[in-house]
């Protein structure tokens, strides 16, 4: 049985990191993109994937990733976890620069991405097989919220990007996927989107009985992978049950009503 091969972005930590443990396990080759050249290492080291250091923000980075990948095997999934938010400010308030890094983020370098790497994928798919390009979204992409603006124009321009992508590929054995997490507990995500404020970190996520973690995306990411190749994931949205909906959240012990 042929060994099948997944690009994991953003493995150098949270989801991209937990997914590409995920599918190790499970028996992929995968290779790891990720900035940060230290951490993929380590996780080269504890778990066979083999590391890539690539900013995807720039595209000769890009290009270098999709040129080496075509010399050195087949490329069976895409799975595009990259991505982040800047700031939580209001619309009036909002720093452009911030909404222009979350655009080169989170659509920009998907799309990169998808135009440097499908042929790759086209490739796999000629030889009989399926071939994946599985997108990390958010709830927030459906869902606005105070604060949340810039983030959510990015995530639902990636989303629609992912949408756009499986139309235009009609017709052939790729398979488009979008997994959208609501509140998952990692521990670079929000601290990162507050500016590194640690106690305000803590206060998002304070008195949620079990929040995502990165685990649990991890294993439907892998679940959508190893599905039969004649299904497809159109769209998972996912969220722990302390999170009924984007606005919706319960803080403190889940319990059932009481019965009379």
């Amino acid at each position: 049985m042929t060994v099948r091969r997944a690009v994991v972005t953003g493995a150098s930590s949270g989801i991209g990191e937990a997914a590409a443990r995920a599918l190790r396990e499970r028996g992929w080759d995968v290779v790891a993109v990720a900035r940060r050249a230290d951490r993929l290492a380590a996780l080269q080291e504890e778990t066979g994937a083999v590391a890539f250091a690539a900013d995807l923000t720039v595209g000769a980075d890009v290009d270098a990733l999709a040129a080496w990948l075509a010399t050195s095997g087949d490329v069976h999934a895409l799975v595009h976890v990259a991505g982040g938010a800047r700031g939580a400010d209001r619309v009036e308030d909002g720093k452009p620069e911030d909404w222009q890094w979350m655009f080169e983020v989170n659509v920009l370098s998907a799309q990169r991405l998808v135009a440097a790497l499908l042929p790759l994928l086209r490739r796999t798919s000629a030889t009989g097989t399926h071939a994946d390009a599985l997108f990390v979204t958010s709830t927030a992409a459906q869902t606005a919220y105070a604060g949340g603006a810039g983030y959510n124009a990015t995530k639902a321009g990636e989303s629609m990007l992912a949408h756009a992508l499986r139309l235009e590929l009609n017709g052939e054995p790729i398979r488009v996927v979008e997994i959208a997490p609501g509140m998952v507990l990692t521990p670079e995500f929000t601290l990162n989107r507050l500016r590194g404020d640690a106690a305000a970190a803590e206060r998002v996520y304070d008195g949620v009985e079990a929040p995502l973690r990165a685990h649990d995306v991890a294993d439907v990411i892998a679940y959508a992978l190893d599905a039969p190749g004649h299904v497809n994931l159109d769209l998972v949205t996912m969220r722990p049950v302390a999170q009924s909906a984007q606005h919706l959240l319960a803080r403190g012990p889940l319990h059932p009503r009481a019965v009379e």
